[in-house]
């Protein structure tokens, strides 16, 4: 992966002298109002987590000069919601620094707060082979602050038995997602077996009445397991940084 300023083709566009101020120049769009974009510098300082970077609804050009901006400032970024479409359309340049992801949608710049050590404190758990989308973009979410995770994939209720075998592994972890669509029963089953925080992230998965996800979110706000965090439908990030909140409260 290429980061930041030292990618061979980010080098290749820009002159020797002042590099990086000249290459940000290169990959900055000639016009961006600069009330449509106002990073929050502060965030990291203010509560442990960089400025995440939505690109859903965001044009080419505002992604374009988002990224630049990072590769000016040296700083990382975590972009969620970037569609291949949407990746695709960037420029040359903005596509070498970004470690692109199409399953998860997302791209990170740079290698994230942190490297990553030590055994998993998280797992993420689907129901179904369909989930995973949303359960890559928890994983990548962990992953740019250094938490690895364990992946834990297709055990939903229908066939419980896949659940079963993998319980003791889950049941380790202080901390599990757990992410399922139609009547989301998985993250209620999990959360009557583990000791750990369990967050749930329903998802949009499901046919006619399970209404875009809105089914799995009602059944996992009434879960009767106590102690149930939930997210809102398809947010595997909210959840990861559910997680990261509080393995950091754990100390």
């Amino acid at each position: 992966m290429s980061t930041l300023a030292e990618s061979a083709e980010f080098q290749r566009a820009t002159p020797a002298p002042g590099r990086a101020d000249a290459a940000v120049r290169r990959m900055e769009p000639p016009v961006m109002p600069e009330r449509e974009i106002v990073p929050d510098d502060s965030r990291q300082a203010r509560i442990g987590f960089d400025e995440t970077i939505y690109c859903a609804g965001k044009s080419t050009l505002q992604i374009e000069t988002i990224v630049a901006r990072g590769v000016g400032s040296n700083r990382p970024l975590l972009l969620t919601r970037l569609e291949a479409g949407s990746f695709e359309a960037l420029g040359s340049a903005h596509r070498a620094v970004l470690d692109y992801d199409p399953v998860s949608r997302t791209a990170v710049l740079g290698t994230g707060t942190r490297s990553g050590a030590g055994p998993a404190r998280v797992a993420v758990v689907t129901a179904g082979t369909s989930d995973v989308p949303v359960a890559k973009e928890a994983v990548r979410t962990l992953a740019y602050y250094g938490e690895p995770a364990l992946e834990v994939y297709d055990v939903g209720v229908a066939g419980l038995w896949r659940l079963l075998e993998r319980l003791e592994e889950i049941r380790a972890m202080p901390v599990v997602i757990a992410i399922a669509g139609m009547e989301a029963s998985l993250p209620s089953v999990v959360g009557g077996q583990v000791p750990g925080l369990v967050v749930a992230v329903p998802t949009s998965n499901g046919y006619g009445v399970s209404v875009g996800g809105r089914v799995a979110l009602d059944a996992s706000l009434s879960s009767c397991a106590p102690g149930l965090a939930v997210v809102n439908i398809d947010n595997g990030y909210g959840a990861a940084c559910v997680a990261l909140r509080a393995l950091r409260g754990a100390g």
